[in-house]
């Protein structure tokens, strides 16, 4: 099993940055790749950023050139640096993470909340 806990959400003014963690525990080594998702109100959840393996990365078409996905391996930590906020970046965003051999198992996190508003 993994535990994955977000932090970091919070009400910011349009054109502000966020930097969102996702702290991951349990199993580990099992994972194979994580990344981030966010639901609005009345939307389905969509992904945002995530590592695809390999080092690579992959963003939505919205965010790309505003946000940013890292990780530190020696903390179990990801991130989603998030500059030039706009008011339909607000939502749920969740950390994900994906193992087994085929990323049959999905883990979540319970999500924090970014609220984009003057």
């Amino acid at each position: 099993q993994v535990q994955l806990v977000e932090s970091g959400g919070d009400l910011v003014q349009p054109g502000g940055s966020l930097r969102l963690s996702c702290a991951a525990s349990g199993s580990i080594g099992s994972i194979n790749t994580m990344g981030w998702y966010r639901q609005a109100p009345g939307k389905q959840r969509e992904l945002v950023a995530a590592f695809t393996g390999y080092g690579r990365t992959t963003y939505a078409d919205s965010v790309k050139g505003r946000f940013t996905i890292s990780r530190d391996g020696a903390k179990n930590t990801v991130y989603l640096q998030m500059n030039s906020l706009k008011p339909e970046d607000t939502a749920v965003y969740y950390c994900n993470a994906r193992a087994g051999n085929y990323n049959e198992f999905q883990f979540w996190g319970q999500g924090t909340q970014v609220t984009v508003s003057s």
